[in-house]
């Protein structure tokens, strides 16, 4: 809008370019450069800065042999090994063509969604390690990630979220063994029941605790059948993925704690507060606990 109403100023109001120019605060130059295309019935806008001829510019050939290695998952530097290509080429070759992610070789899985019909159907369990720390981290003060307290260890965020309703139950614990893992099993249930619910089914990860002689055995005590997500893919226990991701947002890292066990005393009002009246998207924003009574 600018460049045309310098040009019209020059050959339809009568100004001279320099006028035309300090006016639209640019130098007479360029005031002369927009007036050519302006005459010549140009488009004002600004060119691509690409030139016309790149002839230094990886073939199209070749580069057709880097995308067909590429789609048989070649990394970009075993590729440039192959070719006898710098890294950096690949690189740019495989940018242009979109492929520069592994994840870009296959199309976007669909949207898997699904929720059981009644609460206790289907539980999901989950393991979330946390650092035990003796004074506040960087993390919590908005300066990045901190180094927790050095010989502090670690601790296991056990938990266990029912498919349908969404109702939690969490414990903070020493590790993630076998005999620990169980008895947090067995106080979940016992907890679910208190509430109204049966648990039927649970759904955990691949880890080791799930895997032992003694988890099985467990299971079938408490009549539960035990349901496995597939190797390497979270998302097939999103619900408790996205529960952690709540649950660390609004407790673990909401406030500068001063300790590890503060934070730790913080979980139970922070849980009741997420079952009893925090609102949840895909519960028509109600919580948790109103699905129970549907």
């Amino acid at each position: 809008m600018g460049r045309r109403l310098l040009c019209e100023r020059i050959r339809l109001r009568g100004w001279t370019v320099a006028e035309a120019a300090e006016a639209a605060n640019i130098s007479e130059r360029t005031a002369y450069r927009w007036l050519v295309r302006y005459d010549t019935g140009e488009a004002l806008t600004d060119r691509s800065c690409r030139p016309h001829r790149s002839p230094t510019r990886t073939p199209a050939r070749l580069e057709a042999v880097i995308e067909r290695l590429r789609r048989a998952r070649m990394t970009s530097s075993a590729i440039a090994a192959a070719l006898k290509m710098a890294v950096s080429t690949v690189c740019a070759v495989l940018g242009r063509l979109g492929l520069n992610r592994l994840s870009r070789l296959d199309p976007p899985e669909p949207a898997n969604r699904y929720c059981r019909r009644h609460p206790g159907e289907l539980v999901h369990l989950d393991v979330k390690k946390l650092g035990r720390f003796t004074r506040p981290g960087k993390r919590v003060r908005g300066q990045g990630r901190g180094r927790r307290s050095v010989g502090a260890g670690w601790e296991a965020v056990h938990v266990a979220v029912d498919d349908t309703s969404r109702l939690a139950y969490v414990e903070v614990l020493p590790n993630e063994t076998a005999l620990v893992t169980i008895a947090f099993l067995r106080r979940a249930v016992a907890w679910f029941a208190t509430q109204g619910v049966r648990v039927q089914e649970v759904l955990t990860d691949n880890g080791s605790p799930y895997r032992s002689g003694l988890w099985a055995a467990a299971c079938a005590e408490l009549r539960i059948t035990h349901l496995r997500t597939q190797p390497y893919r979270p998302r097939t226990n999103g619900k408790a993925e996205r529960f952690i991701q709540t649950m660390l947002r609004e407790w673990a890292y909401a406030q500068p704690y001063p300790s590890s066990a503060a934070r730790g005393r913080q979980l139970p009002r922070w849980l009741h507060h997420y079952n009893h009246t925090r609102p949840h998207g895909s519960l028509g924003h109600q919580p948790p606990i109103s699905a129970l009574a549907a």
